[in-house]
Order: C-alpha cells, then structure tokens, then sequence
C-alpha cells in the first residue's frame, strides 16, 4: 500500500490513524532517511494510542516506554546500536513479544533478530513533487 502525503499535518494524520488501529503486540518498522519524517509519523502514531505526553526519538536511550496510552508504546531508535546483541541486553523481546505496540527506527540494522511478523513503514521524499511531500509505504510481512 502507498500513502502520499503532503504536509507534516497529513503524515502525523496518518500515524494517527494507524495508532488508533494498532494492536496489542503490534511491531512497526520504521524506514527513511534523516529529515523524511519519520518522528512526525511517530508523534501521530503515539496519540493514536492516545498518549499525552511528548515524544521524542530515543536517539541515546535505544528504547522510550510510554505506558499511560491505550496500549503501552516501545519507540526504538537502534541507528548508534553497535551489534544485535545489544538489544539482548535492553530486553527487547520483552518488549516486541509484550502487550504494547513497538516501533522501530533504523530496523534494517537489527533484520536478523525482527519477529517473523511486522508492518514496515517506509518514508520517503520526493523534491521533484515539492518540499512537504512524502511517499509512505505499507508492507506487511
């Protein structure tokens, strides 16, 4: 599936709406360079579970745990993750096999060690079609 979107509002709607469809044990990789907007998406996806508080990228933390939604949200960002096993010692099957939904920033980087199923979000720009535009893909495996 293809979303096009072409504002920072459309792409949080979206988060939205996927936050407001999310599941318990649901797990979203998250895919796109710097700047695509990827914590727009975030943010959106995060109060579509209906959390209040802010959200930011767990750049230096690996994994934010928001527990006071409908559902708890685990937000990694694994990009300065130097290998898998690191992972292992933050407890992230806990985590992606627990009752919250996960998001997972830079999840190429951890391929070998993703559940056998997960919904990948993958963001990407298009300057040729303006500045705000971004075209966000939907798999499933």
């Amino acid at each position: 599936m293809i979303i096009e979107t072409n504002s920072e509002k459309e792409t949080y709607a979206f988060g939205l709406e996927l936050g407001k469809k999310a599941h318990a044990g649901q797990v979203y990789t998250l895919v796109g360079d710097l700047g695509v907007g990827k914590t727009v998406f975030t943010k959106g996806l995060a109060r579509g579970l209906d959390i209040l508080e802010p959200v930011s990228s767990p750049t230096f933390t690996i994994v934010q745990v928001y527990e006071e939604g409908r559902l708890p949200f685990y937000h990694f960002d694994v990009y300065r993750i130097g290998d898998v096993e690191e992972m292992d010692e933050i407890g992230y099957e806990d985590y992606i096999y627990g009752d919250g939904v996960s998001l997972i920033e830079w999840a190429n980087l951890i391929e070998e060690i993703l559940p056998e199923h997960y919904t990948e979000i993958k963001i990407e720009k298009d300057l040729e079609k303006g500045f705000d535009y971004r075209r966000i893909s939907i798999c499933e495996y």
